[in-house]
């Protein structure tokens, strides 16, 4: 069966994009295309059937480590069905798992949630309605299933900040987890993923007004570019959401808890407070 030696399954807004296209340039490893299937976590998806998921890895090597990457996986409460699926099918898979600063991540994703036009408002309200902005930062309680169903000696958890402070001791350490007998070397060439600087706002149809080539030649040639511009930055957003003091303290205390729990789930790992700059400063 054409199946995934090793999954990547979070979290979102850590980096997970960026580590997928690096081990998918290693000669003798495969990343699936799209990198984010999510065949275990979305009902949609997973009803396509397992053919189609092994079809994903029909263009793998014999002998390549493959791999996906998909952050529903770790979205729990929102995708609860994720890991028992993944474990019905998956003997016993090498999973990775990516975190970074908390709060950090959680602003991230209510930018990322703007842009996409789910979520609005100020940014307090949105965590007082919303708290997969919250649930998704709490990394223990995450990951701490899947070390419970495939062993503590089968889950690598790695950071955002180490993989930016040193991409290439980063990749190797993922490499030797995974079993890979190669060299592994991180390439420069390859943007970072997944950015969002822009924060460009999309609305239903959006694809299709601006990511289709011949609307854009229409708008290029119909519309003045005084005037696109102005639209343009009607739709994004104009400087980095911040947090209140009184939502930044709550949220400090939640994922201050959370890392203890982590610190039991994976203990020896002091490279892993990187992740959590606050804890220096509020104990």
């Amino acid at each position: 069966m054409a199946l995934p030696d090793f999954v990547i399954v979070g979290a979102m807004k850590c980096g997970t994009s960026t580590l997928a296209a690096q081990l998918g340039a290693q000669p003798g490893l495969f990343m699936t295309e799209p990198k984010e299937p999510n065949f275990f976590s979305d009902d949609a998806v997973y009803g396509k059937g397992l053919d189609w998921y092994e079809n994903l890895f029909a263009g793998a090597a014999p002998d390549d480590l493959k791999g996906e990457a998909s952050t529903h996986y770790t979205k729990r409460p929102t995708h609860p069905d994720a890991l028992p699926r993944m474990a019905g099918v998956l003997e016993a898979p090498k999973i990775v798992y990516l975190i970074r600063d908390p709060v950090a991540r959680a602003v991230s994703h209510y930018i990322h949630e703007w842009t996409m036009g789910v979520m609005s408002g100020e940014i307090d309200a949105a965590f007082d309605r919303h708290e997969e902005l919250v649930a998704y930062g709490c990394y223990a309680m995450q990951i701490a299933p899947y070390i419970e169903a495939f062993g503590r000696d089968n889950v690598l958890v790695l950071s955002l900040e180490a993989m930016k402070g040193a991409p290439q001791q980063t990749l190797e350490r993922a490499c030797a987890f995974l079993g890979y007998g190669g060299t592994p070397h991180w390439r420069d060439d390859l943007a970072q993923m997944n950015a969002s600087a822009e924060r460009i706002r999309r609305f239903p149809l959006h694809r299709l007004v601006f990511d289709n080539p011949v609307a854009t030649r229409l708008r290029r040639a119909l519309i003045p570019q005084g005037l696109r511009d102005r639209i343009r930055k009607s739709r994004q957003m104009q400087d980095r959401p911040e947090l209140s003091d009184a939502t930044r303290q709550r949220l400090i205390a939640r994922f201050a808890e959370d890392y203890e729990a982590l610190q039991r789930l994976v203990p020896d790992r002091p490279d892993l407070r990187a992740s959590y700059p606050f804890l220096a400063h509020d104990g």
